[in-house]
C-alpha cells in the first residue's frame, strides 16, 4: 500500500481529500504546519502539498525536504499565475494542480506519478543506472550516491556530449530557488568524479560542464 503525505493547512480540505485518499486504497499522513514536514517525510511515497501554509509559501522549504528523500511531489494551490506555476515545478515538484480542482483528476495524477517506471536502464561505460530502483552500479557493484547526485548523474548520462551551463544545472537539478551558488554543482561534480572514476567529464572554463562518450 502506498502512503501518501499530505501537507495542507485547511482542515475542511484537508479531511476531505484523505477520505478521498482512503477510500481509494492508499494509506494517508496529514501535516498542518512546516516545522512537522521532516518527521513524516521519509514514511511517504509521494506528497501533496498546498502552497500557503500558516507560516508562509511552503516553497521555500521543498528544496530541503527533496534532499531528506526523493519524492514526487503534486503543488496543491490556489495560486494559478503561470510564473508561479512555474516557482513550483522548478522548486522540485512534478505536477502542479490550482484550485478549485477534481477530486477524480487529482486521483489520477497521484496515480500516474506512482506508476513504475519499469526495468529501464541506462549505461555508460561500466556504468548501469536502474531507474525505477534509483540504483547506479559500477562494475555490476551497486555505489552509494546521495539524491542530487543520482539527477546530476542521470541528466549528464541523458545528455552525452552537451554543455551544461552551471546554472542550468541548477535549475534542472535542484530548482532555482534552492542554492544561489554554483558551488553546489561543482561539488557534486567532483564526488561523482570520485565515486566514478571512469565518467569522463569535462569542464568548461567559466561555463560548466560536459559528460563526453566513455573512453
Amino acid at each position: 500500500m502506498k502512503t501518501l503525505l499530505l501537507i495542507e493547512d485547511d482542515k475542511l480540505l484537508g479531511q476531505g481529500l484523505i477520505s478521498s485518499f482512503e477510500s481509494n486504497g492508499y494509506q494517508c499522513l496529514w501535516v498542518q504546519e512546516a516545522h512537522n514536514v521532516p518527521k513524516h517525510w521519509f514514511k511517504a511515497d509521494l506528497v501533496i502539498l498546498d502552497r500557503q501554509l500558516s507560516d508562509g509559501d511552503s516553497l521555500k522549504h521543498l528544496p530541503n525536504w527533496l534532499l531528506l528523500k526523493a519524492l514526487p511531489v503534486i503543488i496543491l494551490t490556489a495560486k494559478v499565475e503561470t510564473q508561479q506555476k512555474i516557482e513550483g515545478l522548478m522548486s522540485g515538484a512534478k505536477d502542479y494542480v490550482t484550485k478549485p480542482f477534481s477530486n477524480q483528476e487529482l486521483l489520477a495524477r497521484v496515480a500516474s506519478q506512482l506508476r513504475p517506471l519499469g526495468d529501464s536502464a541506462l549505461r555508460y561505460a561500466n556504468i548501469e543506472i536502474q531507474l525505477a530502483k534509483r540504483l547506479a552500479m559500477l562494475d555490476k557493484q551497486a555505489i552509494t550516491l546521495k539524491p542530487k547526485e543520482f539527477q546530476l548523474l542521470v541528466l549528464l548520462i541523458q545528455n552525452q556530449g552537451r554543455v551544461f551551463h552551471r546554472d542550468e544545472l541548477l535549475n534542472k537539478v535542484w530548482g532555482y530557488q534552492a542554492f544561489p551558488s554554483t558551488r553546489t554543482v561543482d561539488n557534486h561534480i567532483l564526488r561523482l568524479r570520485q565515486k566514478l572514476p571512469v565518467l569522463n567529464i569535462e569542464t568548461h572554463r567559466g561555463v560548466g560542464y560536459r559528460l563526453n562518450e566513455a573512453l
